[in-house]
């Protein structure tokens, strides 16, 4: 799969004596969600502040659409179209949906911040940010401050405020956590309609979500891949139902 757009090739990342990530290889395809599972601890979220920058690796390479950027910070890689959302939200909360909605536009597009509440008060980053809002069905929380937003709300802003960056692969850190169930399938129904259109790299504890939704999922333990290929090929591997599903798999 050498035309790939993220490659990763024997990544290896050690804190003292503990390796976190421990050799990992793996493709995502054009036009793949491919899912990353595995126990707390497995070093996913290690494995993800690689990818997008957070962190380097001590050896091994990241190839992002040919261009090996293992050596490149975070911003760079967003530059690039390589796009993380965090596992935490990383809103603005005093500032509106619309207003960081736009404030993402406005960094992408590398204009002026000058006054953080001027960004909204621009047309085109008015319009741009608005069309986002609308297509995560967030057009009436324009005004609302960020922090008053429910929990599932504030995934989908993170969510809206990512695909402001123009990204080319999507790095996504547990959306589902911390959702009701509700809000839970407006996000899975939001994340049916971005892998058609991007390549996405998902971290999520929810089996259900995971199963539904991956192309390929990618089982971490300990820091190595213990198995990697189609849902139902890795729920059924006898290795990663010890290691990891248990009875979810049942």
């Amino acid at each position: 799969m050498t035309d790939a757009p993220l490659q990763l090739k024997n990544l290896r990342k050690n804190y003292g004596a503990l390796n976190v990530t421990d050799d990992v290889s793996l493709d995502v395809a054009a036009g793949e969600l491919h899912a990353i599972i595995g126990p707390n601890g497995a070093g996913k979220t290690t494995l993800i502040h690689q990818i997008s920058g957070l962190a380097r690796p001590d050896s091994g390479r990241i190839v992002f659409h040919g261009q090996d950027v293992t050596g490149l910070p975070m911003h760079q890689r967003a530059r690039l179209g390589l796009v993380r959302s965090f596992q935490i939200t990383s809103i603005l909360p005093r500032f509106s949906a619309l207003e960081n909605v736009a404030l993402a536009v406005q960094a992408h597009a590398g204009s002026s911040f000058r006054f953080f509440g001027d960004a909204a008060a621009e047309p085109a980053l008015n319009d741009a940010a608005m069309a986002l809002l609308a297509r995560f069905g967030l057009a009436a929380r324009a005004a609302t401050p960020a922090g008053l937003m429910s929990h599932g709300e504030k995934r989908q802003l993170e969510l809206a405020i990512a695909l402001a960056a123009k990204p080319k692969l999507l790095l996504l850190d547990e959306p589902l956590a911390g959702t009701s169930h509700d809000e839970s399938g407006q996000i899975i129904a939001t994340l049916r309609q971005l892998r058609r259109e991007l390549p996405i790299v998902l971290i999520e504890h929810d089996m259900d979500a995971v199963f539904a939704l991956a192309d390929r999922v990618s089982v971490l333990v300990y820091g190595r891949i213990i198995a990697s290929g189609p849902p139902q090929s890795v729920r059924d591997n006898a290795e990663v139902r010890a290691a990891y599903l248990g009875e979810e798999a049942a």
